[in-house]
């Protein structure tokens, strides 16, 4: 079962429906200058780098610019760069601005932070340039909105890093599913059980590392003494900048929740969790939840934990599509089907496990690739799935922190006003939140 580790180190190497653009040709034919591809990074350290590394592997692509507010992350991409390429990106940046002013730029990858993708798409967009975003597209329902208005208003080519939209076995599910072989589905069933992801320990505040502008790291967040527990990876558990296990995880898993049901915003949300497991860590985020989102005829329930694996139909993460007949489950490692048995009678043939080929990041860039070429938005995850889910997420997160039953009629809730505070976000000045 994949880890998140085992996935980052392995990468590194349509609303209405999946789409796989063609193949873009890897001959070894010299790339006319015309045809290449000039891109520039804005956050190196983690998942950025291995998007930046999945593009490398096209030799249309070219990486002219790194931009890192950490002076020792930049200049060790820079000579990761320099040994898959065989030189050095000629602009290294600690302002991300200078790097969307850079006029050579074609596509900016956005592996920032959650709480800083809304201002650099929307900038990036604005500059002309063609944009991948790491997920969630957005912290709240607003700037979502905004993403999405950006790259239409703009005519930008994004892929949103949800490549699991570009996976061949998880379409294959879908058409499973959508088949009517499983009969009424009564429950999707999301989890995910990450025991590779332990507590955070309460560590004090300290001084800003050297080589780190750590007000740009900030950027409209909320100004707070440096601490390393909010900082690079584990930013992640912190309101100010994420959303916790239910938006790293959840814009993945749940999006094909969404996709194979057919449905974008459900009726109502609720959600029961907390701190339970390490009730006395650094995490403001639950380390376990249980949200339950309602539609016409079926309910998608989220589970999720850290620091432990005993997921659903063991496995550590996936989906279970809970039918009359049968249930079919998937997650990265491929997907089967196990047959329900009532009162002795088999309803459905068991489908044996249909192994994944694990290329879902080198899909998604050779399919950005390609749309970029053709001028085409359509990409595998576009914004606009980017943003179905990203809200989808984040309402999950609104439902668990009021602690209410939530009632969502697609633009807002109707039974809580105050719940509605949740929507737009709060920017420290001089950030704003941007104007499309």
């Amino acid at each position: 079962m994949t880890t998140r580790r085992t996935f980052l180190k392995n990468s590194a190497i349509t609303a209405a429906g999946l789409t796989f653009g063609p193949v873009l040709q890897t001959s070894g034919k010299p790339v006319p200058p015309s045809d290449k591809v000039r891109i520039g990074l804005i956050g190196c350290n983690g998942q950025g780098w291995s998007n930046l590394s999945a593009f490398l592997e096209n030799p249309q692509t070219e990486c002219v610019a790194l931009c890192d507010i950490d002076d020792s992350v930049l200049q060790r991409r820079a000579g990761d760069v320099q040994k898959i390429r065989g030189a050095k990106p000629a602009g290294l940046y600690k302002d991300w601005r200078k790097l969307i002013d850079n006029k050579d730029i074609d596509l900016v990858i956005v592996g920032t932070p959650d709480h800083w993708h809304c201002i650099q798409m929307v900038a990036a967009c604005e500059a002309g340039k063609d944009v991948y975003v790491e997920k969630p597209i957005g912290r709240t329902i607003e700037e979502c909105n905004l993403m999405v208005k950006a790259a239409q208003r703009y005519k930008s080519i994004v892929q949103v890093g949800q490549w699991q939209r570009s996976d061949p076995h998880w379409q294959d599910a879908v058409d499973f599913v959508n088949s009517g072989k499983l009969g009424k589905i009564r429950l999707v069933r999301v989890f995910s059980y990450q025991g590779w992801c332990p507590t955070i320990p309460v560590l004090p505040d300290e001084s800003v590392p050297a080589g780190v502008d750590y007000d740009m790291w900030l950027g409209p967040a909320p100004s707070r003494a440096f601490n390393r527990n909010r900082f690079h990876f584990t930013f992640r558990w912190f309101w100010d900048y994420a959303g916790g296990l239910m938006t790293d995880w959840g814009v993945h898993l749940l999006d094909y929740a969404l996709f194979a049901m057919n449905v974008t915003a459900p009726r109502s949300i609720m959600a029961m969790g907390g701190k339970y497991g390490y009730p006395d860590d650094a995490c403001e985020t639950p380390d376990s939840l249980q949200t339950i989102y309602e539609f016409d005829g079926f309910n998608v329930l989220w589970d999720h934990a850290i620091g432990i694996d005993d997921g659903a139909y063991g496995r550590n993460h996936g989906l279970g599509f809970v039918g009359e007949n049968g249930t079919l489950v998937v997650d990265r490692s491929g997907w089967e089907v196990i047959p329900e048995k009532v009162n002795g009678k088999i309803r459905m043939e068991a489908v044996p496990l249909k192994r994944g080929l694990d290329v879902g990041l080198k899909n998604h860039v050779k399919n950005h690739l390609e749309c970029i070429a053709g001028r085409n938005q359509k990409t595998n995850a576009s914004i606009e799935i980017g943003a179905h889910i990203a809200k989808f997420s984040a309402l999950g997160n609104i439902a668990y922190r009021t602690g209410k039953k939530l009632v969502w009629d697609g633009t807002r809730f109707t039974n809580d006003v105050e719940a509605n505070a949740y929507l737009v976000p709060d920017y420290r000045a001089p950030w704003k939140l941007p104007v499309v």
